[in-house]
């Protein structure tokens, strides 16, 4: 078994959007190694969208290792990282599929949903948790572009995929977001993502509520600082150094120790889970 990076003291690096996970210093933990399953998804099948690389990585092959067939969707910039995420889901014995797309419009996701029924033969569990951020100090410096595409990403996407595979969900199927800390705890720096999150809080709630009479669960986790490319490819350098390291714990989490969180709200063991937010912080409170 690997031991994993410490990540008490990241040095400052940047990376160009939308990140590699190979350039990642230090090497974040997936899981790759250092999970273990105990078929808590044995025959279930799930869609993990950003699942080429951080916690949806994480999230994919800790589902492969617990006994689900995987389709990830991802950036088509990003599959390189895809394909690797893929021979650790199908390292685990098994199928894995990768679909590369934009998410920010509703035929994007109504294709994905499509395209993933498809290659799994229906659909048990689904994770939302593409995600975009980029970070300004100024209000005036948010161009509106980024507020489009952050809210496209962040709140659209999960909300028509939501849509377009509810039809598809059996009793006792579970749709997950990925919300954050900063839906409690928002940074400045980050309006415009701390916003979304607070709105997909607002939204998985709702449709715990609307979706609960069919037997289908909605949950969330709210991971803290989490190392992944996501961080250096969109926060000044100044701001990557030390990432993490104002948790309790002191320092960041791996992907992987977030990926628990989704194991247990897509099983059985959270049969009567609905409607919740965990989170992942690393000691921060959420509430």
């Amino acid at each position: 078994m690997s031991t994993r990076s410490d990540l008490s003291n990241i040095p400052a690096q940047s990376q160009p959007w939308p990140g590699s996970t190979a350039k990642l210093n230090p090497a974040p933990d997936h899981g790759e190694q250092t999970y273990a399953g105990h078929d808590r998804l044995a025959g279930k099948r799930a869609l993990v969208t950003g699942g080429d690389s951080g916690i949806g990585r994480a999230t994919a092959i800790a589902f492969a290792k617990e006994g689900a067939d995987v389709a990830i969707a991802h950036l088509p910039d990003e599959q390189d990282d895809a394909e690797d995420t893929l021979h650790h889901v199908e390292g685990a014995g098994r199928r894995g599929f990768a679909i590369p797309g934009d998410l920010r419009s509703v035929e994007a996701n109504a294709e994905l949903a499509r395209k993933a029924v498809e290659a799994l033969g229906g659909i048990d569990v689904l994770v939302c948790n593409a995600a975009y951020q980029l970070s300004h100090d100024e209000l005036e410096e948010f161009p509106a572009e980024q507020i489009r595409q952050t809210f496209e990403t962040n709140v659209f996407s999960p909300f028509w995929l939501a849509h377009a595979l509810s039809p598809q969900l059996a009793p006792g199927a579970s749709i997950i977001m990925t919300t954050s800390i900063q839906a409690y705890a928002p940074s400045t720096h980050l309006l415009d993502y701390a916003a979304t999150k607070a709105a997909l809080t607002n939204l998985v709630v709702n449709l715990a509520q609307e979706l609960g009479p069919q037997g289908i669960r909605v949950n969330a986790v709210a991971p803290g600082p989490i190392w992944t490319p996501l961080i250096p490819a969109t926060m000044a350098p100044e701001k990557v150094e030390g990432f993490g390291s104002d948790t309790p714990l002191g320092r960041a989490g791996h992907p992987i120790e977030v990926a628990a969180a989704y194991v247990f709200l897509a099983s059985d063991e959270a049969s009567f889970v609905s409607g919740t937010v965990l989170g992942v912080t690393g000691g921060k409170p959420v509430f």
